[in-house]
This record gives structure tokens, C-alpha cells and sequence, in this order.
């Protein structure tokens, strides 16, 4: 490994990388930049929080993932739902959300209520699983939690995995109908992201703390839907031999069981580019 070449094409290249940390076997190797001290938006990597939350209210017995995502919503929004629309919904599990594998979704929610919008979006083949990568899905899920665990989401996140991961008060978003947004709008710390990674890494205990189940971790980071990707579990991508936390503009946390390795970074880079991600690879995983 050799993360001060890593850094050195960080600087070199002038990518916008505000922070990076290297774990090996559980334990911070390396660093650099801002990696503690400022939050930066992680965008899609929250739906990987909403994944765990969904994992401590399922291992709560407060939701099951077979059940039909409108058992979780609010009645009187089901009620105003027109025939059409129930049935197809019906027939959407919490599982299915989890793994965009929901044809139909426009990319996000609009409007004054997303709820309404979302529900309100027209489905064919809802019977058939194909990948559809949607901030709908993600938001559904957050509501449905919401409903399930009968306490605000945030609230819930805060005393269920925030505060055992040392996170304090990290910036989320809400939706207009007050929903907390399960699909972006957070900002973390590179360390922060960081123990979301290593939560994982560890098969959902931190500091010796049981968070989420083995078995939820089990699924939800094992290819559960297949894309073009290499596949997806959980609101969580398959990467290589393990698994990745990603957002929009390369905001990473890659976790590699078999190699004892996490790497996180959090970056403002919006050009459709691999070089950093080439750099990541050649000089902390020696691939060429």
C-alpha cells in the first residue's frame, strides 16, 4: 500500500477530495485532509443509513421485509389511493425497495407532498424484478420506518445508531410532508462515513455493541438484485469482493472484508471520471 502516492495524485490533479481514511483490520492507518472537523453532504450514502435502520426495526419485529410496503404507510394516504394504484403497490414488498428492483420510478419525489407523488406514479410489471435506481424507493422505505417504529426516523436513528457511533448531530433533510428524507440530504464527517463502514465491517456491532443483526448485515451487503454494476443488496453496492457506500459525486466508503480494508473518501467531483477511483485501486489496493 501506498497511500502517500494516493495523496500525491489528490494534489497533483487537484481533485476535490476534502478527506480520506484507510482502516486495516479495524484500526485507522492513514489519513488525510479534513477527516473530523467539517460535514460534507454523503447524498445517496444516506440511503445506507436508512438500510441499517430498516435492519434494527426488522430485527426489532417491527417491520418484515416480505410484508407489502403499504402496511407501513400512513391508512388515510393508502385510502385516497385510486383502486389501480393500491393493487400494484400491494404487491410491493419492503425488500423490493431495498433493492430498486421496482420498475416505474421517475430518479426522485416532487411536489408539495413527495408522498402523494410517489404513490401516485404509474407501475407496470410491478411482478417482475428488474433494477430501477430511484430516491422514490429509498423514501418509501424511510416513511414506511417511520410508521413501523411509531417514532420520528430521525429520533429513532439517533438513539438506535448515531449516538452508539459517537455521530453528533449530523445534518439530514426532510421532506415536505416532514418525513425524514431516507434517500439523501445527510452530511457526515469522512470519519463518520467512516464508522458507518466499519459498523458494517464488523457484521453490525461497534465497540463490542450489538447495533444490527449479523443476519441483516448478511443480506443486505450480499447481491440481492443484479445491475450492470455487479450487483445490489440493501441500498448498498457490490465492489469487487465486498461492498460499497457510494454518493453522487464520489462520496465512498469501500469495505473489503477478505482484505481487512476500509477506505473512505468524501469528494465534490462531478465529471463522469474513474481516475480517482483508478488511483484509489492501483496505489491502497495494488491493483494495476
Amino acid at each position: 500500500m501506498d497511500f502517500e502516492a494516493f495523496v500525491k495524485d489528490i494534489r497533483d490533479n487537484r481533485w476535490n477530495v476534502y478527506g480520506s481514511e484507510v482502516y486495516e483490520a479495524g484500526r485507522l492507518t492513514y489519513e488525510y485532509g479534513d477527516t473530523q472537523k467539517s460535514r460534507y453532504p454523503i447524498y445517496s450514502a444516506t440511503k445506507t443509513i436508512t438500510s441499517i435502520g430498516a435492519g434494527i426495526a426488522y430485527d426489532e419485529g417491527k417491520i418484515r421485509l416480505e410484508r407489502s410496503i403499504l402496511d407501513y404507510l400512513p391508512s388515510e394516504t393508502v385510502d385516497r389511493m385510486s383502486k389501480e394504484q393500491r393493487v400494484a403497490f400491494q404487491n410491493i414488498t419492503v425488500e423490493r425497495l431495498l433493492t430498486m428492483s421496482v420498475e416505474g420510478f421517475p430518479f426522485r419525489p416532487e411536489g408539495e407532498s413527495y408522498l402523494n407523488y410517489s404513490l401516485s406514479c404509474p407501475l407496470e410489471n410491478v411482478q417482475t424484478r428488474r433494477f430501477n435506481y430511484s430516491n422514490i424507493s429509498a423514501y418509501l422505505v424511510g416513511v414506511a420506518l417511520t410508521n413501523a417504529v411509531q417514532e420520528d426516523l430521525y429520533q429513532y436513528l439517533k438513539r438506535k445508531l448515531f449516538d452508539p457511533l459517537h455521530i453528533v448531530d449530523p445534518v439530514y433533510t426532510r421532506c415536505p410532508d416532514g418525513y425524514f428524507y431516507g434517500a439523501s440530504g445527510m452530511e457526515l464527517t469522512v470519519h463518520d462515513l467512516s464508522r458507518i463502514g466499519l459498523l458494517l465491517y464488523h457484521g453490525g456491532a461497534y465497540e463490542r455493541m450489538r447495533i444490527v443483526s449479523e443476519e441483516y448485515v448478511k443480506r443486505a451487503t450480499a447481491v440481492q438484485q443484479m445491475n450492470r454494476e455487479g450487483g445490489y443488496g440493501y441500498f448498498i453496492w457490490k465492489y469487487r469482493d465486498g461492498f460499497s457506500i457510494n454518493g453522487k459525486w464520489k462520496q465512498k466508503c469501500y469495505v473489503l472484508p477478505e482484505r481487512k480494508l476500509i477506505i473512505t473518501y468524501l469528494s465534490h467531483i462531478e465529471e463522469d471520471s474513474h481516475a480517482l477511483l483508478d488511483s484509489m485501486e492501483r496505489h491502497i489496493l495494488g491493483l494495476k
